[in-house]
């Protein structure tokens, strides 16, 4: 049976256990979550937008609690789990507020296609399976839960096994708002159960935020079951900085955007490429101010990197940082692991790198920082996209012409010049390459999961025009 629990990182300690769903139960809820879909997908927007705003009051109302429960699954510090429960609020009601028009009818030239009116309409298109990560086990469902909702669709989540307590609360905060029982449904089953579900002809599509094996696994059973997929994967971003940059906001970010949520995030900055000019500047000044966190309880609101969600990701990292050292990388500050309970990492910077070591090519998951230096911006730019990832990116200079170059070159979903990448619901979010395919929150990330109808219309029809439907 897989291990549902909630385990707290900080201590290591099991606080609460969970039985796996039998084969029944599971089918029971994916017949649950399709019976409600037959029943949003013939309510009006408006009504959906009034259960989605109910859903943001929840989520503030009750914000301290929920964040509570996640630091103590998976370690995250209180403070940013305040935010990120706000975060899912403020979601929630950008989509309530933008799905009638991201979901209008959009007129088309009827007279080009000989039409007396021609328009396209976004439907929803059934039971969306979402398979999600630990690292933010709020945001990462919420980004795909609320355009999913807002566009008929009902959400089916299969979480990771270590938030089984988050992964609930969402669908109780779902069902109180008013939402169909069964509208978002979580199910409490391990990884091997995800080939039976997304195989079942009520679950239309599915939602991956994960690994890379996780990723090509899902598509394998997507592609031959026909069925549409987004997938957002691991990334192993770059942060360059050229001479013209401000260093010390430079540095101030780049501390951040490397140990934001402990230094778990797809999208943190992890590859720091610096030219030579300002490197050994940068360096200093980023590296005392690694070494300045606080690393310890994560409920401290003093406290700036908690614990690493797991033991195996906590050796993972050190394994990384390790054998960089041995085969001759220099580590400017951290690279031992605490005595005493808990899966802490102290924050970290190595430079030196060769493409001999692991830390060259892998995505390390922690508070590690890797410090690459380049001689030119074609140097930085070979550096940056030489990797398989293909996420986020970070690019810090004053020269216009660089800005400008650095939004075409960098070979990512994401570029983000003289700020930290991070995702807004204004945004398309997503990568290329081994990072993933399709894009989350914006009007793109609502439509992904719609059926885009195109609908022609010939003599003999009424007179009225497309755009007043909003479904």
């Amino acid at each position: 049976m897989p291990h549902i629990a909630t385990t707290n990182p900080a201590t290591g300690q099991v606080l609460k256990t969970y039985e796996a769903m039998s084969t029944e139960q599971l089918d029971g809820a994916i017949e649950r979550t399709d019976l409600a879909y037959r029943q949003l997908r013939d309510t009006t927007v408006d009504q959906r937008a009034r259960w989605m705003n109910a859903a943001a009051d929840l989520l503030d109302a009750e914000r301290d609690e929920i964040a509570r429960i996640m630091t103590t699954e998976m370690g995250k510090t209180y403070v940013a789990a305040q935010a990120e429960v706000t975060k899912c609020a403020t979601a929630a009601r950008f989509y309530a507020d933008k799905a009638p028009v991201f979901l209008a009818d959009e007129p088309a030239d009827a007279a080009a296609v000989k039409a007396v009116r021609a328009f396209i309409r976004y439907q929803p298109i059934g039971v969306v399976l979402a398979v999600m990560p630990w690292n933010f086990p709020l945001w990462q469902v919420m980004r795909f839960a609320a355009p999913a909702l807002m566009a008929g669709n009902t959400g089916l989540l299969k979480h990771a096994s270590n938030v089984p307590q988050t992964a609930l609360l969402l669908e109780d905060v779902f069902r109180r708002a008013g939402f169909p029982e069964g509208a978002f449904t979580t199910v409490l089953v391990g990884s091997e159960a995800v080939e039976r579900i997304l195989g079942d002809p009520r679950v239309r599509a599915a939602t991956l935020t994960g690994s890379e094996p996780a990723g090509r696994s899902i598509a394998q059973i997507a592609g031959r079951e026909l069925k549409k997929t987004v997938l957002e994967l691991g990334g192993s971003d770059p942060f360059v900085v050229m001479p013209s940059a401000d260093l010390d906001r430079a540095a101030e970010v780049a501390t951040t955007a490397r140990c934001q949520n402990n230094g778990q995030s797809c999208i943190a900055a992890k590859r720091f490429i610096v030219h030579t000019d300002v490197f050994d500047a940068f360096a200093e000044k980023f590296a005392a101010n690694m070494a300045a966190l606080r690393v310890g309880d994560p409920m401290d609101p003093n406290t700036d990197v908690g614990p690493l969600a797991s033991e195996r990701g906590r050796d993972e990292v050190h394994a990384q940082v390790r054998d960089a050292a041995d085969n001759g990388a220099t580590v400017l500050c951290g690279g031992e692991p605490p005595t005493g309970d808990g899966w802490f990492y102290p924050p970290t910077v190595v430079t030196d790198l060769t493409p001999q070591m692991r830390m060259w090519s892998e995505e390390v998951f922690g508070p590690v920082a890797g410090l690459f230096r380049v001689s030119s911006y074609e140097e930085a730019i070979e550096v940056a996209n030489g990797t398989s990832f293909g996420l986020g990116s970070n690019a810090w200079t004053r020269d216009p012409a660089e800005q400008e170059r650095f939004a075409t070159d960098l070979d990512a979903g994401n570029v983000f010049i003289n700020g930290m990448t991070t995702s807004y619901p204004e945004l398309p979010f997503g990568g290329v390459k081994n990072s993933g395919y399709g894009r989350e929150l914006s009007a793109l990330g609502m439509r992904e999961f719609c059926n885009t109808k195109t609908v022609w219309v010939g003599e003999g029809a009424a007179s009225a025009g497309a755009g007043a439907h909003a479904e």
